[in-house]
């Protein structure tokens, strides 16, 4: 199956999750992110902060939850036939743009450091995962946090070209043209460059050490493929505005990529985040065999009742864990096993999954085990929580 074709939501799929739940219309949903999402969006950056308590706006978390938005400003773009309907695109519209123009701001304070890093590739010199949601500079110190995270910087990019071809304008100047070409010089070595990973803190022990993970070099590979000859000024553009990527990268990636999975990284025998490359929304590999094995050993090892471990012996927010430091001796991964957090969260990446491949059972499935995760907010509105874990008395 071609990537296009990957890309490309199962009609049939949807229309049977939407038979076998209530029916909301457009507006519906427009009210429901209205609540959840835009509320949250910082009105002078256009960035989300992690929660009330901090103004630490990470990159990759911006960049899903308007992922959300944008989604539905395609929606609605199908439904022009009211006046009212243009209205609300257009506004969802502009809120995308403004958080990845935030985001984009953020990384150009940092243009000294990219170029440093095209030729040492240290983690010292790397990009920061997060910023302040308040100001768009950087929110710790480059020491201060596991700062190198190619997939974050990757699915920035990929989205940004998902974005600017379904007709978006966010880059506005040729000098943002030129950090882009230079943010895909900053990534086009991922499949040689050990890096933090999504989960920020390297290697399973959590001692810092990065290590080579087949998330990041999968997202990288896909953000390269989506931007290769994209012209960021979409139909106004011209030859300055295109942005050009080396074929040898994105082979180099797919190669290093293929013999690398099933496994996330050396010490991660598999990964929920491997979902993100295999399946929505980077779609890295092509290969359906490969595919299969990678997502069979990810529920086969790591799904529970109310959702999916990160990893085996994840001893995040666990009971055991001892939240005063943030590395583990490399004898207490015993003590984690079997009772690793359940992130919901992954229902619907799995969810998503069945949709693009009409796996029409596989929805069916996993709405019904989300089903039983979902809350309700104060104002009533369906939720899922972050994670579930053991009680203390296990």
């Amino acid at each position: 199956m071609s990537i296009k074709l990957q890309r490309r939501a199962s009609i049939g799929g949807i229309r049977g999750l939407a038979a076998g739940a209530s029916e909301m219309t457009l507006d519906d949903y427009y009210h429901t992110v209205a609540k959840t999402i835009l509320c949250n969006q910082n009105p002078l950056t256009g960035l989300f902060a992690a929660g009330k308590d901090t103004d630490h706006a990470w990159v990759r978390d911006n960049v899903y939850a308007i992922m959300a938005v944008w989604g539905l400003s395609l929606s609605y773009k199908k439904h022009l036939d009211q006046m009212e309907n243009w209205t609300k695109c257009y506004e969802l519209e502009q809120s995308v743009v403004k958080t990845m123009r935030g985001l984009l701001i953020c990384m150009m304070k940092q243009v000294k450091k990219v170029e440093k890093f095209k030729t040492t590739l240290s983690r010292d010199d790397a990009l920061h995962a997060k910023y302040s949601s308040v100001t768009g500079n950087t929110a710790v110190g480059d020491n201060e946090w596991g700062h190198l995270q190619l997939d974050a910087t990757s699915l920035y990019l990929l989205m940004l070209g998902e974005m600017t071809s379904s007709g978006l304008h966010i880059v506005y100047t040729l000098d943002e043209v030129d950090f882009v070409q230079n943010l895909i010089f900053y990534i086009e070595q991922s499949y040689m460059i050990p890096d933090y990973g999504i989960w920020e803190r390297g290697d399973k022990t959590n001692h810092g050490y990065p290590e080579l993970n087949s998330s990041s070099v999968g997202m990288a590979k896909a953000a390269l493929e989506a931007l290769n000859e994209l012209d960021l000024f979409g139909s106004n553009g011209g030859p300055r505005s295109i942005i050009h990527v080396s074929a040898d990268y994105i082979y180099w990636c797919h190669s290093v990529l293929k013999a690398m999975l099933p496994r996330e990284s050396f010490s991660k025998e598999t990964d929920a985040s491997l979902l993100s490359i295999i399946s929505y929304p980077a779609f890295s590999i092509e290969d359906l065999d490969l595919v299969t094995e990678t997502k069979t050993g990810i529920i086969t090892k790591l799904q529970g009742r109310y959702g999916l471990s990160r990893f085996l012996r994840d001893g995040h927010k666990t009971p055991l864990e001892n939240a005063s430091r943030l590395h583990y001796d490399p004898h207490e991964l015993k003590r984690f096993e079997k009772i690793e957090c359940e992130w919901p969260l992954f229902f619907c990446y799995l969810i998503l999954d069945g949709l693009f491949h009409e796996n029409d059972e596989q929805v069916s499935n996993y709405c019904g085990l989300l089903e039983e995760c979902i809350i309700k907010n104060p104002e009533g509105v369906q939720i899922i929580p972050e994670l579930y874990a053991v009680t203390p008395d296990r």
